[in-house]
């Protein structure tokens, strides 16, 4: 099934975000099966050799941004995901409350400090986008302060993307009673209670303010350099085989080559 995961989920520069309109159970089609087991094994494979050219050329860096509501999956994301690539290439930084040291610098400092360098793939479990949602949502800074930080944001991912660093935003869409039922998961298995917290709960109260938050977020930063994608993540399989889809067609589309041996192979000889 021939699918341009990256053209049919991506938030268009300028274009006005409804998370409403987004249908967080949609598949564009697809069916869990085996075929989609297939499709989602040839795409990590693929993906694999990609990270591999990746490190070798050392002239560009991926980063991957990922957001989401409480329990839509960016642990899972990850684990599944980038569980086949190289972890010598690839780090994972996620993005908590700020620690004193962060907090008295300015919010882009602890993230700049984390980008990939040329060759390596970063993750970012979270982000510098809390600075333009948790923050605005419980009015942790002022208006005229967390306000100007759209375009603060947009200016500091061209500088990177003029740097050689592609940059991937991926929203993790979830319905509310999705979360819900994942909650409700994580108290019935005892391995996984660890994960819950009261916060967890408090939060739910917020989710209106939070999905405000999120599509003027994913609508004043999709840009040419550092796309939002809108992954429909209801269904673990689908939010999988998207993501590993996207990540793949990027890399591809890097053209990148295998750098030119530094001596003559020709004339190496064994001793």
């Amino acid at each position: 099934m021939a699918t341009n995961f990256s053209k049919e989920l991506v938030v268009k520069p300028g274009e006005k975000v409804r998370l409403a309109k987004w249908d967080p159970e949609d598949t564009l089609g697809w069916e869990k099966g085996h075929k989609t087991k297939v499709d989602l094994e040839k795409s990590l494979a693929k993906l694999d050799k990609l990270q591999y050219l990746l490190y070798a050329e050392h002239k560009h860096a991926l980063l991957i941004v990922l957001q989401g509501i409480d329990a839509a999956g960016k642990d899972g994301t990850i684990r599944h995901v980038m569980a086949g690539v190289n972890p010598q290439g690839c780090t994972v930084t996620p993005f908590k409350t700020p620690t004193p040291e962060e907090a008295a610098h300015d919010f882009l400092w602890r993230i700049h400090k984390a980008v990939p360098e040329h060759g390596d793939i970063g993750i970012f479990n979270r982000s510098h986008y809390e600075d333009v949602l948790v923050v605005r949502v419980h009015n942790l800074v002022p208006k005229d302060v967390w306000s100007r930080r759209y375009k603060q944001i947009n200016e500091f991912e061209k500088t990177l993307s003029e740097n050689n660093v592609k940059i991937l935003k991926f929203f993790l869409h979830i319905s509310q009673d999705e979360q819900r039922k994942r909650f409700e998961e994580r108290i019935d298995e005892p391995q996984r209670r660890w994960k819950i917290s009261q916060s967890d709960f408090d939060e739910r109260k917020f989710w209106d303010e939070y999905m405000a938050a999120y599509e003027d977020a994913l609508a004043k930063c999709s840009t040419e350099q550092a796309p939002w994608y809108i992954i429909p993540a209801n269904k673990k399989w689908f939010r999988n085989l998207a993501v590993s889809h996207i990540i793949t067609e990027t890399l591809e589309d890097m053209h990148m080559k295998f750098p030119a041996p530094t001596v003559d192979v020709k004339q190496l000889k064994w001793k």
